[in-house]
């Protein structure tokens, strides 16, 4: 039965987003045990979070009868110390998506334009369709984006550029001298959303902060997460670095208390916990050398990453996909990124590593 209701008509040809599939809705489906499973498709923290995250959410359980503060005063305060920024630089959001989705409230409506590069990352076209806007996408060189025809594509009617460096599907990692250039030439009257999620798992990343310190980029939006190397992805927590001038602007469109308790005290607690972010790269380097040692002995193609995670093609990905899900293997296909062939597996511990690299194995007969 059709609704009697007079929909939003852009919800009609809306992308939907389509995450990793969590262990317990696989093991019903399969009838498995839970604790038959590992899960290497949403790229997430295999140490899991940090112990001294899990300590300081134990102290807080027993307030969760009142509200969060609103504004994360102390998170901000240790955040911004950090980053060497000012606490009106700084916003939070209910995991990176959200500040996407505020960028989207900001400076997207119809007739407006919105440059991603093909192979992006999902959220950035469900947004800009949200809202109205116009998506040009730049074909991709080499799974990465191609910097300067994004640039190129920039014309008066766009509002926003979206890059993630590392990027996500990819892992693929744009030069030092590439986002030099973009950040110097994007015009202004473009916002530069630079997500940088995977930041922390770089040996030398490109530091642009001094450009908000400085105020000289008020046009750039850094966005950064601790779902990733923090290991707080079922808390959602993630922020925006930008000039005070566009925080002011995106907090008008952010929701009350959007940053609960639990995630507020986690994330203090886990800022200071550089031993848990230490082991948490060093498994990631090992995992990542692991499999790209081991799918050149396969041939198997790959695409080289600077993330938590790593792309190889295997035919058919769906196949291979449901295959390694009946092995105890949850791993991410990759036909709604364009890439049918691909799948995506997110770094483990040594031991999910091998158990990943057997179940290929025994699925492609190799």
């Amino acid at each position: 039965m059709s609704s009697p209701l007079s929909l939003n008509p852009t919800l009609e040809k809306l992308p939907v987003y389509q995450p990793g599939r969590p262990i317990e809705e696989v093991a019903r489906e399969l009838g498995l045990p839970a604790a038959d499973f590992i899960k290497l498709a949403s790229n997430e923290n295999p140490l899991g979070p940090s112990p001294a995250a899990l300590a300081a959410m134990q102290k807080v359980l027993a307030n969760l009868h009142l509200y969060p503060d609103g504004n994360a005063f102390y998170l901000k305060q240790k955040l911004a110390a950090k980053l060497g920024v000012t606490p009106g630089n700084l916003i939070l959001g209910n995991g990176s998506n959200e500040i996407i989705e505020f960028a989207g409230h900001a400076m997207m409506s119809p007739g407006a334009e919105v440059v991603v590069s093909q192979y992006c990352f999902a959220v950035y076209p469900i947004v800009t369709h949200l809202f109205g806007a116009k998506l040009v996408t730049v074909p991709a060189k080499n799974f990465a984006h191609d910097l300067p025809a994004m640039l190129a594509a920039v014309t008066p009617r766009t509002k926003v550029l979206f890059v993630a460096n590392p990027n996500n599907p990819t892992g693929t990692l744009a030069s030092r001298e590439e986002i030099l250039r973009l950040v110097d030439e994007v015009p202004s009257h473009v916002l530069l959303v630079m997500d940088e999620a995977y930041l922390e798992f770089l040996d030398e990343p490109v530091d642009l902060l001094p450009l908000l310190r400085s105020g000289q980029k008020p046009n750039l939006l850094l966005m950064r997460t601790f779902s990733k190397i923090f290991g707080l992805a079922g808390l959602r927590l993630g922020y925006g670095i930008a000039s005070p001038d566009l925080i002011a602007a995106l907090e008008k469109v952010r929701q009350p208390f959007n940053i609960n308790a639990l995630a507020q005290a986690a994330a203090l607690a886990a800022l200071d916990d550089t031993e848990h972010l230490r082991r948490t790269r060093e498994n990631n380097t090992a995992g990542l050398r692991f499999f790209e040692n081991e799918f050149r002995a396969l041939k198997l193609e790959f695409v080289p990453s600077a993330a938590n995670f790593i792309l190889v093609r295997v035919g058919d990905g769906q196949r291979v996909f449901n295959e390694l899900q009946k092995l105890g293997v949850i791993t991410r296909p990759m036909a709604s990124y364009q890439l049918p062939e691909w799948l995506r597996i997110s770094i483990g511990t040594p031991k999910e590593n091998e158990r990943c690299l057997a179940g290929l194995r025994k699925v492609l007969a190799l």
